[in-house]
């Protein structure tokens, strides 16, 4: 490695004056880290943001779910507050990466890197959730913007993440074996406004699938997202699959998705 400085602040305030200052933010290191190791990123500074306790936990507001951003994919995937509210959300981080992945990964650190591959931003837009960051709040539908590119404005810390709670809702991914990123993933909700879906793991970022969204809300059936073709000249092709693979795999994991909401 090189030479960094590593900063743990303990308030929102302290944090955001050392990242105004250069400072790099760490959420959860499962990107930042590893990028880190192979010299593909050099900061020189650290800010840690673990040690800010109100940027964690986990509530119920209203008719919604509050996620705070440095809430760890386990203590999710595990949440008695989630599974009742968001059963789907809970599912979603029990698959994320492995267990030393889910035990020191963050939801804010997640949405706020935006791989193209990772299950949260599929939440997000699905469910119709808001990024509150300690400046402003930003609908998921402007907040993801395109591969590893957010709304967030340099300096911007994350601060929870609000999820109205659905009518009901489903998760359902063909991972990628060893890292368990989706090849394709795709999160049903059906809301009092419709029926919102959401692809990840297809191309250059999270993407809401129109045409499914209109099948689903005429019938929220597996038959009707059957009859739903994907064209693959908008998805990504690589060695783990093909254009046509994953958009066939759209259709499949949909289906498996709105079954599950329906169960």
């Amino acid at each position: 490695m090189y030479a960094f400085t590593y900063e743990r602040p303990a308030t929102q305030a302290e944090a955001l004056k050392l990242v105004q200052g250069g400072g790099k933010l760490l959420a959860g290191g499962q990107t930042l880290l590893a990028s880190m190791k192979l010299r593909l990123a050099a900061p020189e500074q650290l800010v840690d943001l673990g040690g800010i306790k109100e940027l964690s936990g986990i509530r119920k507001e209203g008719n919604a779910l509050v996620i705070g951003a440095m809430t760890r994919h386990c203590d999710v995937a595990e949440s008695a507050v989630v599974a009742g509210a968001i059963p789907a959300l809970a599912r979603l981080a029990s698959g994320i990466g492995d267990k030393q992945v889910r035990a020191r990964g963050t939801i804010g650190g997640s949405v706020a890197n935006d791989d193209p591959a990772a299950d949260y931003p599929a939440a997000l837009l699905a469910l119709g959730a808001t990024v509150h960051t300690n400046a402003r709040a930003i609908a998921a539908d402007d907040f993801f913007q395109g591969l590893f590119t957010t709304a967030l404005d340099e300096g911007e810390i994350i601060t929870a993440v609000s999820f109205p709670i659905p009518k009901k809702a489903a998760y359902m991914k063909f991972p990628q074996p060893a890292s368990l990123f989706a090849l394709i993933g795709v999160f049903v909700a059906q809301t009092d406004a419709g029926v919102r879906v959401a692809v990840t793991g297809g191309g250059s970022g999270v993407f809401r699938h129109g045409a499914m969204e209109q099948a689903l809300s005429a019938s929220f059936t597996p038959g009707a997202a059957a009859a739903v073709k994907t064209d693959a000249g908008e998805l990504s092709s690589d060695l783990h699959g093909s254009s046509a693979y994953r958009a066939h795999l759209v259709g499949v994991m949909t289906q498996r998705a709105v079954a599950q909401a329906l169960a």
